[in-house]
């Protein structure tokens, strides 16, 4: 039984590749709480694909790929920033229009080099082939996204559960909205390259999820939240090893897994408080519990 707990690590690929997606775990299950409390998951999954035209722009001028990801990512976060600042246009409007606009792009690039082959990494993970480099490079990024949240914490927690409080203080939730934005950007480049553009939202915002069903208070949430993600990526990468399958979807069905769990237990627990109390427990976090 140890040996076969152990066997898969031996290799350098993959203790690099558990790290690498522990690291991306890191970045992305603390950002994406705030995301799900905001109820703007859809911006996981449209950042993710607005990276495309930086990325092909890097790979056919020959320089480095996560570079051209991230300045296409920040691209698209300042653009949804700018234009859901206007009182005509919602948020979500604005992020359709952005990620649909800077993924044609990519595609329009990328026939126009009559090349789709080279992209399949991209958009489906490569958690395997992560190198040295890249585990440098998310360290980085997770380091930057958990010192965002740290400094901007108090002003998270309160537009998330109080915005019309924050209001009231003279809290500015569109300048904390944008920062939110950036991190995420960070957080979503980062997940690409252990889960591929289109399972990144997955990770993002599965975990996140999960913790939201077994506690409704800030912080514990988030460490939950870490901890499902982490404990996804060793049951995906075992499954992968074991199975000879894809890394990033034994990842995000592992993630996936521990949600419906989580489902389960939040409706046994709905099931035993009914009964005594006769309150129905809200499916919204408080602020007065969350502070």
């Amino acid at each position: 039984m140890i040996s076969l707990l152990l066997e898969p690590f031996e290799f350098g690929f993959m203790q690099r590749a558990l790290l690498g997606a522990c690291l991306v775990s890191l970045a992305c299950a603390t950002i994406g709480v705030f995301l799900v409390l905001r109820r703007m998951a859809f911006l996981g999954d449209a950042l993710a694909h607005t990276v495309m035209p930086g990325i092909v722009l890097a790979h056919f001028h020959q320089f480095n790929l996560f570079v051209g990801a991230l300045a296409a990512s920040l691209l698209a976060a300042t653009g949804i920033g700018w234009l859901s600042r206007r009182e005509s246009i919602r948020e979500d409007t604005a992020i359709g229009i952005v990620f649909t606009g800077m993924f044609a792009l990519g595609i329009l690039y990328m026939s126009s080099r009559r090349s789709f082959r080279d992209f399949t990494h991209i958009l489906f993970g490569n958690v395997i082939g992560i190198t040295g480099l890249d585990l440098l490079i998310l360290a980085a990024v997770a380091t930057v996204v958990l010192l965002g949240i740290l400094l901007l914490f108090k002003e998270l927690e309160l537009t998330s559960f109080d915005p019309r409080y924050a209001a009231v203080i003279g809290l500015s939730s569109g300048k904390v909205r944008f920062a939110l934005l950036i991190l995420c950007a960070l957080a979503v480049v980062a997940a690409i390259q252990a889960v591929g553009v289109l399972l990144t939202a997955a990770l993002l915002i599965t975990p996140a999820a999960t913790a939201a069903q077994l506690t409704r208070r800030l912080l514990p949430m988030m460490i939950v939240s870490v901890a499902v993600a982490f404990l996804s990526c060793l049951i995906g990468l075992y499954t992968s090893y074991y199975a000879d399958l894809a890394s990033g979807a034994t990842i995000v069905l592992a993630a996936l897994a521990c949600f419906l769990v989580s489902l389960g237990i939040a409706s046994a627990r709905r099931g035993r408080v009914q009964p005594d109390s006769g309150v129905r427990e809200s499916g919204a976090p408080e602020s007065n519990t969350a502070r």
